[in-house]
């Protein structure tokens, strides 16, 4: 009996009417995002004739330089209430992505345009998400945090999952850049539905924001190294990331080259497993009311760091395809459990006042790493092979559980928000 209302609470668990849309402006993004995933290189490759050089520069050259954009937005969203920041950064990423249309149809889109779109694109993706997880802790009590970053996360996932599919068959039908329109127009979308929250957000504490010091710009980062639970979880994830997502690029080059798989066997290997991620997500908050938060973070954390060597064994047909997918679904699930846990416990880690600085430095340390060890493996690509490479970055990623916190940590005792209007 107690099971059954337990199982009840979680799945009718009301988190009010500002909650829900700002919930609805997340999947809408999130859609449009996925939509349009690789729309850019397909540009690159189809309309402007670009070379291997230029498309990968536009991942990891527009991701480093929109990362250190995004620096100093982290202290002067701190100091500024957090809806209308996210209002504006989604407008900002509406109007960026829409030149790329608009410059299209007048015959006037070049490469450097391409290259400066994703760049204020990444740059107001990491500001966008700082200021969404300050306005997430004012806007819910702490113990619903969870259940918040869950539904997140099974949204994530969910897109990650029909997104690339309808995208595909868009590109198919109307090209690259009509997929980048609707991108564009879910940021739209978003904002709107981010405005809709409506409710009153007090003022943060003005602390001469007009006249931000060059040290505030480090503010996150010493917040971060001070803490002796967060300092280990930010290298483990930003490292952790970084390897899973450098090594990408040579699983493709070895999947399609190599090994002779079909683009829709590639994409079959990576949308498939995301099923992992929406149920992963489903039982964090289950796992941790069972378990306890620690626990939980540790095992997943360890738990998804074994899956990626598996990929240095990869070969040709079937028996190739499905390892690929058995490796992925294993490692997303993990992620799907470890990603709401952890988001959770950064949160409640952070002082209020210091949330939109610490996500800042967070998501610009783990975006600029990424496309370091992008590039880096790319060098090792060439000189030992994209399967040895591969193989190196799973070796590495097996390290990474010495990362994680090993001791529980009690999270910082500030006062709950109260309920926002209208909360159920």
């Amino acid at each position: 009996m107690r099971n059954r209302q337990g199982l009840g609470r979680l799945l009718g668990h009301r988190l009010g009417r500002p909650f829900g849309w700002l919930w609805a402006a997340y999947g809408t993004s999130a859609l449009g995002t996925w939509l349009a995933f690789g729309a850019f290189p397909l540009i690159a490759i189809r309309v402007l004739h670009a070379g291997p050089a230029e498309v990968a520069a536009l991942s990891s050259v527009g991701a480093a330089v929109g990362a250190a954009v995004a620096v100093p937005l982290g202290p002067w969203t701190e100091f500024r209430r957090k809806r209308p920041v996210l209002i504006a950064m989604d407008l900002v990423r509406f109007a960026a992505l829409l030149t790329v249309p608009a410059a299209f149809a007048l015959g006037v889109l070049t490469f450097v345009q391409l290259l400066l779109v994703s760049v204020v694109v990444a740059a107001a993706d990491i500001t966008f998400r700082a200021a969404s997880g300050a306005y997430l802790k004012t806007l819910l009590p702490a113990e619903d945090l969870l259940v918040a970053n869950a539904r997140f996360e099974s949204t994530a996932w969910t897109t990650t999952i029909i997104g690339p599919p309808l995208g595909g068959a868009a590109i198919g039908l109307l090209g690259p850049v009509a997929t980048v329109l609707a991108d564009a127009v879910s940021y739209l979308l978003s904002a709107l539905g981010i405005r809709a929250t409506g409710g009153h957000e007090p003022r943060p504490e003005h602390r001469q924001a007009a006249r931000m010091r060059a040290r505030d710009l480090l503010d996150g980062w010493r917040y971060i190294l001070a803490d002796a639970a967060l300092r280990p979880l930010f290298f483990n994830t930003a490292l952790f990331n970084a390897l899973v997502m450098a090594a990408q690029p040579l699983l493709a080059v070895l999947m399609l080259g190599r090994l002779g798989f079909a683009p829709w066997q590639y994409g079959l290997a990576f949308a498939a497993p995301s099923i992992g991620g929406l149920l992963g997500s489903r039982l964090a908050r289950p796992l941790v009311t069972r378990f306890g938060q620690h626990r939980v973070l540790v095992a997943s954390g360890v738990l998804r760091a074994i899956w990626p060597v598996g990929l240095a064994f990869l070969g040709p047909g079937t028996g190739g395809l499905l390892l690929v997918i058995g490796v992925e679904l294993g490692l997303i699930f993990c992620c799907g459990v470890f990603n709401p846990v952890y988001t959770t416990y950064r949160l409640e880690r952070t002082a209020t006042d210091r949330v939109a600085r610490t996500l800042s430095a967070w998501a610009v340390t783990t975006k600029a790493t990424t496309a370091l060890l992008t590039a880096v493996w790319g060098v090792l690509g060439g000189l030992l092979g994209p399967r040895t490479a591969i193989g190196l970055a799973g070796v590495l990623l097996l390290a990474t559980p010495l990362l994680l916190p090993r001791r529980t940590t009690a999270p910082l005792s500030e006062p709950a928000p109260a309920p926002a209007p209208g909360r159920l």
